[in-house]
């Protein structure tokens, strides 16, 4: 039996990409079989896909937006079918809406934070305790929901709209690891803080990094990689105690 098969399958949605890339990068070091989901960045997916195969992984990438139920569905379906059972989710992807003061942002912004970053989060659960939970006939499972430090400090003036959405994702993960705590799954979260990725710039400001960074007690920004390893802890045996947890990594802030 190979590691990937020990592991399982584990799906990282929105990991074309930052920090979604370097935990699917690192899953497929450490043994996973790696869904690499993406909506849009065939390229980058197929690339984060060519080095875990390189490495000596086995990983798939796959085309589905998590805003859309049907897509969340086929997801799932093609990643057990392409790499075997689901044994682990973590529920990356996410968009901001842009950067807008709550006294100027859209219903059409709103609409489209919440469809993906809060029920494409949820509908990816679902999917995932429908397969690991043992009272559905699973073997347990993990998942990890990326929630944010915006969520404790408002991001007032940037997007609170954002930070809201990911509000939300606390309570889920308290919610439904209470809800599965005895069907074999633990539900944890990982609040990232100021991370180096091309989220600012995508979001039309390049210079956020340092605008914010002496707001951060270690004084500088961190790196995808470092979110991955809290990621990939909550995923492991190492962790087995834990459930209901949300996990900050910001430095300090």
């Amino acid at each position: 039996m190979t590691d990937s098969e020990k592991l399982g399958t584990l799906i990282v949605t929105g990991a074309s990409r930052g920090i979604g890339a370097a935990v699917a990068g690192l899953a497929g070091e450490r043994g996973f079989a790696v869904a690499v989901n993406f909506a849009t960045g065939a390229h980058e997916a197929r690339e984060v896909v060519r080095k875990i195969i390189s490495a000596g992984g086995r990983a798939v990438a796959i085309q589905a937006d998590v805003g859309r139920e049907e897509d969340v569905v086929r997801l799932f379906a093609a990643a057990e079918r392409e790499l075997g059972p689901i044994k682990g989710l973590v529920n990356n992807a996410a968009i901001t809406g842009g950067f807008a003061r709550v006294d100027s942002v859209t219903a059409k912004a709103l609409t489209e934070v919440m469809a993906v970053n809060v029920c494409g989060a949820i509908l990816c659960a679902r999917e995932a305790v429908r397969r690991m939970s043992t009272r559905h006939g699973g073997n347990g499972g993990a998942i990890v929901n990326m929630s944010s430090l915006a969520a404790r400090t408002g991001s007032a003036g940037e997007w609170v709209h954002y930070a809201a959405s990911k509000g939300a994702i606390d309570s889920f993960t308290i919610g439904l690891a209470r809800e599965v705590a005895t069907e074999g799954i633990r539900v944890n979260a990982v609040a990232p803080g100021l991370i180096d990725t091309g989220l600012h710039a995508a979001n039309g400001e390049p210079g956020r990094l340092q605008r914010l960074m002496g707001t951060i007690p270690m004084g500088r920004a961190g790196l995808p990689a470092e979110v991955a390893e809290g990621v990939l802890w909550l995923l492991s045996a190492e962790a087995s105690y834990s459930t209901g947890a949300i996990l900050e990594i910001g430095g300090g802030r």
